[in-house]
């Protein structure tokens, strides 16, 4: 596997979690998964380094792990303990069974969490223990700036906005039915009555009858530019 492709692999992943709420900008994750595996995917989809540590069950981690030789730097001296380390399903397990310790930790990883660049974020890391390497920042960032990975966290800012923009169409949607429901309105025209449908399936609305033409107009809006779900 080349850079290229470990980095195809991983970025969408890195991406999908930091969108749903994970602390780490992708930048700084696919990084981190650079530098810890050596741009090499594993059978145990453990790409961050995570140790089993106290050994806490998540929904993400159900207690396997697999025993590897680690590199570690103690006092100046460069260390090659054999550590256990956890074992997913997953990289998105791993991703999100990470994120979970740092959200876990709060206490000692704020700084990781409120880090406002990824250049802050890799200095946090470090600074606060997650690695014993005195050059894990520098690594970090060197590895961001060299591959250009400070697109996937715009891709990320994107995806948020879009989900915001989703969420915000919705409630405005929801306020119109409710606001129909109470004075009533039109059948639904012919034209609308596709999206409606789409809305009433996806439980968005559940009176298609009464609505007005502004409102028929917004579903079918958001209907044609895929922003109502299909129902599963």
């Amino acid at each position: 596997m080349t850079r290229s492709e470990f980095i195809a692999a991983v970025a969408p992943v890195a991406v999908k979690v930091r969108v749903d709420g994970g602390p780490l900008f992708p930048s700084v994750s696919i990084a981190q998964m650079l530098l810890e595996t050596g741009g090499r995917l594993n059978s145990w989809n453990n790409l961050v380094g995570y140790k089993v540590g106290d050994g806490v069950r998540t929904p993400y981690w159900d207690g396997k792990a697999v025993s590897k030789t680690t590199w570690e730097v103690y006092d100046g001296r460069i260390e090659t303990p054999v550590a256990d380390f956890r074992a997913y399903p997953s990289i998105e397990y791993c991703l999100k069974d990470q994120a979970l310790l740092f959200y876990r930790l709060r206490q000692r990883y704020q700084r990781v969490i409120d880090a406002k660049t990824p250049k802050e974020q890799a200095e946090m890391l470090q600074a606060y223990g997650y690695a014993t390497d005195p050059n894990y920042a520098s690594k970090i960032w060197a590895i961001i700036r060299s591959d250009q990975l400070e697109k996937h966290d715009r891709e990320a800012e994107k995806a948020v906005e879009a989900l915001k923009e989703l969420a915000e169409q919705v409630a405005k949607l929801r306020r119109e039915v409710e606001a129909l429901q109470k004075r009533g309105g039109m059948g639904v025209p012919p034209w609308a009555k596709e999206a409606v449908d789409a809305a009433v399936r996806a439980k968005l609305i559940d009176t298609p009858e009464g609505g007005s033409f502004d409102f028929y107009r917004l579903v079918t809006i958001l209907h044609r530019a895929g922003l109502i779900p299909e129902a599963e």
